[in-house]
């Protein structure tokens, strides 16, 4: 087993610690969501509820801060990026999912953009719907090439 990785679980799957973490991200972002509050206290008390190792609840909180100070321009980009659809009419965890993997795209070079990339669309297969996975690549890529071409 390496570093980033966890035992393996009940259902023999093995999960990564930055896996475990993105997904306790999407859950907390969306408690924010629906309670309105996205304080630091709010943070660790939703951490302190649910398994995960220290190092996926930091990396939880380093994503779910990300996504909360830098929102305006995360759903900017996303916006730009969907053709003809508005944030509003997103499927609410199609939305979060998206948010988190721009964070990781376009403020955090030291995750490689094919990890983000992969790694949204295996969460969006679990938490989403049917439809999800295909849409969140479609959104993403574009995203990413966008990222891509502004910093050459």
């Amino acid at each position: 087993m390496t570093e980033n990785q966890e035992p393996i679980t009940a259902v023999g799957s093995v999960r990564g610690t930055r896996r475990k973490g993105r997904e306790l991200a999407l859950q907390a972002l969306y408690q924010f969501e629906m309670t309105g509050d996205i304080s630091d206290g709010a943070v660790d008390s939703f951490l302190n509820h649910f398994e995960g190792t220290a190092k996926a609840k930091e990396f939880a909180r380093r994503l779910v801060s990300g996504v909360v100070s830098q929102r305006s321009e995360i759903d900017r980009r996303i916006e730009q990026s969907t053709e003809n659809w508005k944030l509003a009419r997103l499927a609410k965890v199609d939305l979060l999912i998206l948010r988190l993997a721009t964070y990781e795209l376009v403020y955090c070079p030291d995750i490689p953009l094919n990890v983000s990339l992969n790694e949204a669309i295996e969460i969006a297969k679990r938490f989403g719907t049917d439809d999800s996975a295909a849409f969140i690549n479609g959104v993403l890529d574009q995203i990413a090439h966008e990222s891509a071409v502004k910093t050459q």
